[in-house]
């Protein structure tokens, strides 16, 4: 049976919500494990939905903080020049175009030029409200920034409802005290309040204010 939410606003993950980016995830993240020792596999297992200073801390923890800071900058950059393969994730395009004039927010790990350049590549429209690296100062799991994007948009986390695909995510809208669609395989294994396979699976109509979000099928 489908679950049924009411929100007044939606805070949205980008990447594996609603940017497929795993495909350069993957090249630049195993190039930087390769060239530190490391499992590919290992890093690529913590680096979604985090910030890459965070993986770099999580992954490297006796390293100074500076020098993760400085060697994000790098990755970034290449992240950034990196768009071959982005696709929006199946559905998003009619989602997005469904919340039109409505409020939501994009609550992201990635920079703001990141976000810009994965959204434009994928073809999807930027939500009127963006929560990116530079405006928090923790990543997820910490609530930090879903909390911003619902003060933002002014409604409180009651209200809010999130739509994420990993488990660092997941953590921080349940830390913000927020409802959570979990998008995605990486999702199902974290318990959101609901799962859906990709956001073919979601549909949103809107009412006096109150959002009305059906997740799965009959």
């Amino acid at each position: 049976m489908p679950s049924v939410f009411t929100a007044r606003a939606l805070l949205l993950d980008m990447d594996g919500t609603l940017v497929d980016s795993d495909a350069v995830v993957e090249r630049c993240w195993t190039r930087w494990a390769v060239g530190k020792g490391l499992d590919p596999a290992a890093v690529l297992a913590v680096v979604h939905g985090r910030q890459g200073h965070a993986t770099m801390a999580a992954l490297l923890p006796h390293r100074p903080t500076e020098e993760n800071y400085a060697e994000n900058s790098v990755v970034l950059a290449e992240e950034t020049a990196d768009l071959d393969g982005i696709v929006p994730v199946p559905g998003a395009p009619a989602f997005l175009a469904s919340l039109a004039g409505l409020p939501h927010a994009l609550v992201t790990s990635a920079g703001v030029e990141l976000a810009t350049a994965r959204m434009g590549a994928a073809g999807l429209p930027l939500p009127p409200v963006m929560v990116t690296a530079e405006r928090v100062g923790a990543s997820k799991p910490d609530p930090e920034g879903f909390l911003k994007g619902a003060a933002e948009l002014g409604f409180t986390p009651a209200e809010c409802l999130v739509f994420e695909d990993a488990e660092v995510g997941i953590a921080a809208a349940r830390a913000a005290g927020m409802r959570v669609v979990g998008v995605g395989p990486r999702a199902v294994a974290h318990a959101p309040s609901a799962h859906a396979a990709s956001l073919e699976d979601v549909r949103v109509t809107a009412a006096d204010g109150v959002f009305t979000v059906t997740v799965g099928r009959d």
